[in-house]
């Protein structure tokens, strides 16, 4: 299966080595920057034919690749996910998978049409922690869920913004919920049944005024199952990243996966005491080592496998839809200081700038 790379980012390193290890042949990458193409292809083509390209237009029309990851500043996604889409190919999208639900909606009615795979790469669902807790969610070991709650308290310092200009804007990245937090917010709505009727957020720049979007946010989430949830998301923490944690509270049972990604079972307690936390990270243990560890290389499998079988990938661009929309959600509550009823038609990163100005 052919496989080209639509941006040279610091994250596309984790494509290329899941594309690598799942047997794709790499045709091509493209970037604006040759000198970025250069030292990828230095470190992970050198012996193989790659072309690189500048215009991704003329790649796809050259190359005409099975499959192509797009990895380029977030608020290009849409765009370039429409023009492949448009030429038949399958693709995979960095998240966000785009800044405005107009834009996540293109996407979505052209892969129908189209008949092509799409996924949001939202790969902490494939951590084997994850992987255990959902198999949890899903036996209904829990019970009745009650509430949920997702904390993401890292450290972003200027350094890290300077690497990358278009990191904190409206038009092409958003803050902290946005870039940051989204996979944890992702998994939290996977986890506390999707369906959502009301949001109250509040956010705010407290420590970066050089970037336009916020760095903290703080939510409360209604869902329709009746259950709740908790966000806090916040790139202040002093002086590095602190935690990422994941809770899941039931009538019968209590989850708490955290450590640097959750990806560390810290509580395991349930009414029928089949087992313990212990007992738990020795399987995710045993599991990660005979797998390859980070998301992506699973999430590369189950895209190939899906487009050799034709059928859904596990995480589709609704996926990547619902979890923009809680984002933008918690901005818009926000910005207009109410709370904000789902499902949201319409809204935007853009919608938001000037916020903290």
């Amino acid at each position: 299966m052919t496989f080209t790379l639509i941006g040279c980012s610091r994250i596309s390193v984790n494509h290329i080595k899941a594309a690598k290890i799942n047997n794709l042949e790499t045709k091509a990458i493209c970037d604006l920057s040759q000198e970025r193409m250069d030292t990828i292809i230095a470190e992970y083509y050198s012996t193989e034919d790659v072309r690189c390209y500048t215009d991704y237009r003329q790649m796809i029309e050259e190359i005409k690749p099975d499959l192509a990851a797009i990895t380029t500043p977030s608020g290009s996604h849409a765009q370039i996910a429409v023009d492949c889409i448009n030429n038949g190919i399958n693709l995979i999208i960095e998240k966000p998978i785009a800044l405005s639900l107009f834009d996540a909606d293109a996407i979505i009615k052209a892969a129908d049409e189209k008949g092509v795979k799409v996924c949001a790469c939202h790969q902490n669902r494939f951590n084997t922690s994850v992987q255990v807790i959902r198999e949890a969610v899903e036996a209904g070991r829990l019970g009745k869920m009650l509430h949920g709650a997702a904390h993401i308290r890292w450290n972003r310092g200027e350094d890290y913004y300077k690497q990358a200009p278009w990191r904190g804007t409206w038009d092409q990245d958003g803050g902290v919920l946005m870039n940051q937090c989204i996979h944890n917010i992702d998994i939290l709505r996977w986890m506390m049944g999707d369906d959502i009727i009301e949001v109250v957020g509040m956010t705010d720049r407290l420590n970066h005024d050089f970037i336009e979007a916020e760095d903290l946010g703080l939510a409360l989430v209604k869902f329709a199952n009746g259950s709740y949830g908790i966000i806090e998301g916040t790139t202040n923490i002093y002086p590095q990243n602190l935690e990422e944690t994941l809770y899941l509270f039931g009538d019968k049972g209590t989850i708490k996966a955290g450590g640097k990604s959750i990806n560390t079972i810290e509580v395991w307690n349930f009414a029928d005491e089949t087992d313990n936390k212990d007992e738990v990270n020795r399987i995710i243990q045993e599991r990660s080592t005979k797998s390859t560890g980070i998301g992506n290389v699973p999430l590369y499998t189950d895209v190939i496998e899906a487009i050799e079988k034709d059928r859904p990938v596990y995480i589709d661009a609704r996926a990547g839809r619902r979890a923009l929309e809680l984002v933008l959600a918690i901005y818009k509550s926000a910005a207009e200081g109410k709370s904000i009823k789902l499902p949201l038609d319409s809204c935007s990163t853009i919608d938001f700038k000037g916020r903290f100005d």
